[in-house]
């Protein structure tokens, strides 16, 4: 069995995964969700000491699969610096006192696991990965051949629908929030301008959408009774496009047979529903990560792991977290 560790951000987990099997065979997870709300958006400082309390505590309920593990995975790239060390030095400490091997483990890449999670997997496919840090498109042929294409240029597509909430003051995070209120709402009652819509670049960026959508939120609350949801609709309609259309150029040179989306925000249903008429065309099979494996999660860190531990792809106690920021 392989235990794996998440705490990347301000979600603190562990899994325990069978080898032979890839079946999972305990996944918990403590949110920190209510913890940051009230600043809207995550504190690190203040993650870091949420997962010093929260890891020894659900480390606790899987000492019985102690004498089985034959290698303790952890997030150690990208994710914030504080944060991540809290997962690190755990997973080095097991890792001495068991003597088994270390594991450190692409974040990115764990997403893209997220779609295997007691499956084998799936390659080739062209892999859309939308979460609160990154927006990046790539092509996955393996674990190690991983090519990133096309990426943000600026704000994230998840961290735009949190920044947006926090205009709005619907808390922390936005994109439920900001998903659940557009359902009321008039999709093409603002006109915002989708973003690089004339440039031929495939990339993605979100901060002039983000600043149009600042300008329509200062005006609505002008208003004796300020009403967002029209402008919520809006927001999400247009930063959909915005991949779709960036996609859709994509598709021109390389047609897509599988494509997968995966990350926090790949849990929104109409961007899920607007990828699927976009693949309709090209007759491609879209893969999805169950909602629940969306966000970050202990369960995807051990999936990537079997697959490192079979080819020995093993860390060092000195080499984790030498580049928190780094990307594929």
């Amino acid at each position: 069995m392989i235990l794996s560790i998440e705490s990347s951000c301000d979600d603190s987990a562990i899994a325990i995964t069978e080898i032979a099997t890839k079946k999972l065979l305990f996944h918990k997870k403590i949110s920190q969700e209510l913890e940051h709300s009230v600043y809207g958006g995550v504190v690190p400082e203040l993650a870091a000491r949420l997962h010093a309390e929260a890891l020894p505590k659900i480390l606790e309920q899987v000492k019985e699969y102690f004498p089985k593990l034959k290698a303790v995975a952890v997030t150690s790239t990208p994710g914030l610096a504080v944060t991540l060390v809290e997962g690190v030095t755990m997973a080095k400490a097991i890792a001495l006192s068991l003597d088994i091997p270390l594991i450190g483990v692409n974040h990115l890449i764990g997403h893209i696991y997220s779609l295997f999670i007691e499956k084998e997997t799936q390659f080739p496919l062209t892999c859309l990965l939308v979460s609160g840090g990154h927006t990046q498109v790539m092509e996955v042929k393996s674990l190690t051949e991983i090519q990133t294409v096309a990426k943000s240029m600026d704000d994230s597509f998840g961290e735009s629908f949190d920044k947006v909430a926090k205009m709005m003051g619907l808390g922390y995070p936005g994109g439920p929030a900001i998903q659940e209120l557009a359902k009321g709402g008039d999709r093409l009652k603002h006109n915002f301008t989708v973003p690089l819509h004339q440039s031929p670049l495939i990339a993605f960026s979100y901060s002039g959408l983000k600043n149009a959508v600042r300008l329509a939120v200062l005006e609505e609350e002008k208003k004796e009774t300020p009403n967002f949801q029209d402008i919520a609709a809006s927001f999400e309609h247009i930063a959909t496009k915005h991949l779709t259309m960036k996609l859709k150029k994509y598709f021109k040179t390389v047609r897509p047979s599988t494509f997968a989306i995966v990350g926090g925000a790949s849990a929104n249903l109409y961007l899920r529903s607007q990828i699927e008429e976009l693949l309709k065309p090209h007759k491609a099979e879209l893969l999805l990560s169950e909602l629940k494996y969306c966000s970050d999660n202990a369960a995807m860190i051990g999936r990537v792991a079997i697959e490192m531990y079979e080819k020995e792809m093993f860390s060092s106690l000195e080499e984790l977290i030498s580049s928190p920021r780094s990307q594929l």
